[in-house]
C-alpha cells in the first residue's frame, strides 16, 4: 500500500499564557487568523480549523500544511498568537493510504467577524 504524507501543526495553549485584555486577546485572535488565511491563500495550508470541546482544553486547533515539517515550524513560528506567547505549535508527520484524504480550495476566515457573517 502506498501513503500520502502530510505535515500536521498541533495549536494548544501553553500553561503559562499571557493574560490579555479582552480587546487585545480579539485582535491578537483576527491576527492570528489572518495570518492563517494568507497560509492558504498561498497554498501552504490545505485545511485548518479549531478544535470544538476537547478532552484537554488546552487543545486549540489543527492544520494540514502543503510543506515539509521544518517549513511548518518556521511558518507558524511567524504566527502573531505563536509569537505573543498565547499558543504553542507542535509540528508532526501524518500518513494516510494514498488517495484516502483529500483536500479542496475553501476559504478560510480573516477574522472573527467573517465567521460570524456565515450566522
Amino acid at each position: 500500500m502506498e501513503f500520502d504524507q502530510h505535515t500536521v501543526v498541533l495549536l494548544s495553549w501553553p500553561e503559562d499564557a499571557p493574560e490579555l485584555p479582552r480587546d487585545a486577546a480579539d485582535r491578537l485572535r483576527d491576527a492570528h487568523l489572518a495570518h492563517q488565511a494568507g497560509l492558504v491563500e498561498q497554498g501552504l495550508v490545505l485545511a485548518a480549523g479549531p478544535f470544538l470541546d476537547p478532552d484537554d482544553d488546552r487543545l486549540r486547533g489543527f492544520a494540514v500544511l502543503a510543506v515539509d515539517r521544518a517549513a511548518a515550524r518556521e511558518l507558524y513560528g511567524n504566527d502573531p498568537a505563536v509569537r505573543a506567547g498565547r499558543l504553542v505549535v507542535r509540528v508532526m508527520s501524518w500518513l494516510v493510504p494514498q488517495g484516502n484524504v483529500r483536500f479542496d480550495g475553501v476559504p478560510i476566515p480573516r477574522s472573527m467577524l467573517e465567521t460570524a457573517a456565515g450566522d
